[in-house]
């Protein structure tokens, strides 16, 4: 099944890995970016597990889970940018993420109108 969604949420993950492991590198331990990429990383696994839902409510619930979860990053990333404890550009992370949260209020909207 191919769901933009998804497809969306794993660019997100696949980056924010990507930056993550270039981080790492550095041995500059910074705890909020791996708060970052648990988030992240979460993102796409809820989407996932609300696409193979037992019901409705399941389906709403995980996305639910991913909508805070892409909060959750957003958060992240911003205080990143704003303390300049990295040295990355997180404009184009933060603008995907964004994107992103508009999608599952989206769909759950929709999913709550067609459940009436």
């Amino acid at each position: 099944m191919r769901s933009p969604l998804l497809e969306k949420s794993l660019d997100f993950a696949t980056q924010t890995v990507l930056f993550y492991e270039e981080h790492v590198k550095t041995r500059k331990d910074t705890t909020i970016a791996k708060q970052l990429l648990c988030s992240a990383t979460s993102v796409g696994a809820n989407i996932n597990e609300a696409i193979y839902g037992n019901s409705k409510a399941d389906f709403i619930a995980k996305l639910h889970i991913s909508l805070k979860e892409t909060g959750e990053s957003i958060y992240w990333m911003t205080l990143l940018k704003m303390t300049n404890l990295i040295d990355y550009n997180f404009d184009d992370l933060l603008s995907l993420a964004e994107e992103i949260k508009k999608m599952p209020i989206a769909c759950i909207n929709t999913a709550k109108e067609n459940s009436k």
